[in-house]
C-alpha cells in the first residue's frame, strides 16, 4: 500500500514536472530548432535565373555558388579574420580585468567593476554604434585626442596601412575592429570572472607551497581551470562578430561581411537560398570551434 502511494506521488510529480517543461521545450523545438531546420532546408533550394523565384527542389547549386565565387570566399575569410582578431583581443584585455575582479578586488570594488562592465549593455545597441562613428570620425574625439597627445603621425601611419586603413578611423577596418571589441568585451569578462571565482584558493596556496613561481601557477593551475570561462566568452565574441551586420554597415571600410550578405540577400536581392547558405557558414564555424575547444580540453574543468 505504501509503495503504491509512493509510486502515485512520483507519477504525479513527474506529470507536473513535464507540464512545467512543456512550454519552454515546445518553444525551443518549434521556434528555435524549427527555424534552424527551415533555414537549412532553404539553403538546399535555388533561384530560377529567369523568373527569380525559388525552386523548391533539392540541389547543391547554392552551396556551389557560395564556395566557388571569389567574392563570396573573400566575404567569409574577411569575416572569419575579424572574428578571430576580435576574440583574441577581447580575451587578452578581459583576462586581467576578470582576474582582478575575481581574486583581488574587495566587495565594494568588485561591485563597482561589475556595474562598470555591465553598464554599456544597458544602453541601446544602435546608440552605441552611432556614438562610436562620431567618436572615430575624422574630426571626432579620437582624432582630437591623438592630436593633443602628439600621436597624429602614428594614427596617419596606421590609417595608411593597406587593407585595414582608410580615410579615418570611422572608415577603416581598424575602427570597425575597435567597435567590435568594445561591444563584445563584457561577454568575455563576465564568463571569465565567473570561472576564476571558482578556482579554489587552496590550489593556489598549494602551488606556492610546492615552490611554483607565479607564472607557473598561472600556466598550470589558473589557466586550465579558467578555460571553460574563456571558451564560453570566446563563443560569444566569435559568434556575435560572425553574425553582426549593423557595425560593418555603420563603421568601417566598404566591404561585405556575412551578416551584411544575409541581410541583403534575403531583403533587397530576394535570394533567400543564398542568404540561408551564408547563414549556415557561422553555424559550421562555431561547430568546428566547439569541437576544437573540446579536443583541447577546454570543457574538462566544467
Amino acid at each position: 500500500m505504501a509503495s503504491r502511494a509512493e509510486f502515485s506521488l512520483q507519477g504525479r510529480q513527474a506529470f507536473y514536472f513535464a507540464l512545467l517543461l512543456a512550454p519552454p521545450l515546445l518553444w525551443l523545438g518549434i521556434v528555435y530548432l524549427g527555424s534552424l531546420l527551415t533555414l537549412l532546408l532553404q539553403s538546399f533550394y535555388a533561384i530560377d535565373e529567369f523568373t527569380a523565384r525559388i525552386v523548391p527542389e533539392f540541389t547543391l547549386a547554392t552551396y556551389r555558388q557560395l564556395l566557388t565565387q571569389p567574392a563570396h570566399i573573400d566575404i567569409i575569410v574577411r569575416t572569419l579574420l575579424m572574428a578571430v582578431a576580435v576574440t583574441l583581443t577581447a580575451a587578452v584585455i578581459a583576462f586581467p580585468v576578470a582576474l582582478y575582479m575575481a581574486r583581488y578586488a574587495g566587495p565594494r570594488t568588485k561591485a563597482l567593476f561589475y556595474v562598470g562592465v555591465m553598464l554599456p549593455m544597458w544602453t541601446s545597441y544602435l546608440v552605441k554604434v552611432y556614438a562610436w562613428r562620431l567618436i572615430l570620425a575624422k574630426q571626432g574625439i579620437a582624432s582630437w585626442g591623438f592630436e593633443h597627445l602628439g600621436l597624429m603621425g602614428a594614427l596617419d601611419q596606421a590609417l595608411a596601412v593597406p587593407v585595414v586603413g582608410g580615410p579615418s578611423l570611422a572608415s577603416s577596418y581598424i575602427g570597425m575592429f575597435i567597435v567590435f571589441v568594445y561591444m563584445w568585451l563584457p561577454f568575455m569578462i563576465l564568463p571569465l570572472a565567473a570561472a576564476l571565482e571558482r578556482v579554489p584558493a587552496s590550489l593556489l596556496q598549494a602551488s606556492a607551497d610546492l615552490g611554483a613561481r607565479p607564472g607557473q601557477t598561472f600556466r598550470n593551475v589558473v589557466l586550465p581551470l579558467a578555460l571553460p570561462g574563456l571558451a564560453a566568452g570566446s563563443i560569444f565574441t566569435f559568434s556575435l562578430t560572425l553574425g553582426d551586420y549593423i557595425i560593418p554597415s555603420v563603421v568601417g571600410a566598404p566591404g561585405y561581411f556575412i551578416g551584411m550578405m544575409v541581410y541583403q540577400q534575403q531583403g533587397t536581392a530576394g535570394n533567400l537560398p543564398l542568404a540561408a547558405a551564408f547563414s549556415v557558414v557561422p553555424i559550421v564555424l562555431i561547430g568546428l570551434y566547439l569541437m576544437l575547444a573540446k579536443r583541447l580540453g577546454a570543457f574538462d574543468a566544467l
